[in-house]
């Protein structure tokens, strides 16, 4: 099941993406969840699935997508989670993840602008896998950290460089309104059983900047599951990011940057494609 959260008739809704259109599941859940954070908390995801088919349709065109989790307790973003990132950075693989925040403000859905500051030139894409927890979980067993997700989804972790190296703590330069682009959709986990058996794309016009498969995460997503959880719970709607492959604008010679009237998109194979413009802050 392909999930989705939107905005139309000037509130926010959630439903089912079925091929070019969504199943409207809003009002059926009325005062049992407020949209997808609230479906998962209370454990409605099953009957999400029975309830959809009796759902009234939207065309899936004209509704406005919002981030998948628009309101998560927490985002969790894995810097230098692959070793050609961490090569041409320059950087020592650790033993353990390198973790840092975002915040709800500084994301995107699919098909709305990213935002070029106007304090910085340098803006990078970075194609990420995001995880999305189902249920809630504290020292979580890494054999047992899958049985948390509810899903998974594409994200662009966009980072203003110069902003996130003015210390050498990174969240400075990640979490810029509107610079996160997290959609189209949370894809269920009975269509995703192994998320390490997936190919991730970035293309920045068109041309392929990133390719890599899931297989080469440093830290595998169970490990991240049970690594975060050791910290602190994990709750429904929580998203973990897992971290970005080699290629990135900033390590290119020349550095290539997100311009205004750019279009970037993160294709995640099973999950389907996410596409941002790009705009300038005015």
């Amino acid at each position: 099941m392909k999930l989705v959260s939107f905005e139309a008739d000037g509130g926010q809704g959630f439903g089912a993406v079925e091929g070019d259109v969504v199943a409207d599941l809003t009002a059926a859940f009325e005062g049992r969840a407020t949209g997808l954070r609230g479906l998962l908390a209370a454990g409605l995801l099953e009957e999400a699935r029975t309830t959809a088919a009796g759902a009234p349709r939207r065309p899936l065109s004209g509704l406005r997508l919002l981030p998948v989790i628009p309101d998560p307790d927490k985002i969790i973003c894995v810097g230098l989670n692959y070793r050609d990132h961490v090569a041409e950075t320059g950087r020592t693989e650790t033993a353990n993840p390198a973790l840092f925040g975002r915040y709800a403000g500084s994301q995107v859905g699919h098909g709305q602008p990213l935002v070029r500051p106007k304090v910085s030139e340098r803006f990078d894409y970075e194609g990420e896998l995001a995880v999305v927890i189902g249920t809630e979980g504290r020292h979580v067993a890494e054999a047992d950290a899958l049985k948390h997700v509810a899903g998974y989804s594409c994200y662009n972790e966009g980072s203003v460089r110069d902003w996130q190296l003015h210390t050498t703590q990174f969240l400075a330069g990640k979490t810029f309104a509107g610079t996160g682009g997290f959609g189209p959709w949370l894809v269920t986990t009975d269509e995703i059983p192994d998320p390490s058996k997936l190919m991730l794309e970035t293309r920045l016009n068109g041309e392929v900047v990133q390719h890599t498969t899931t297989d080469l995460l440093i830290t595998s997503v169970p490990r991240l599951i049970a690594y975060i959880s050791t910290i602190l719970p994990l709750l429904p709607g929580d998203v973990i990011v897992s971290g970005t492959p080699g290629g990135v604008g900033a390590k290119r010679n020349p550095p290539l940057w997100m311009q205004p009237g750019d279009v970037a998109e993160v294709e995640i194979s099973g999950i389907g494609t996410l596409r941002n413009p790009v705009v300038q802050e005015e």
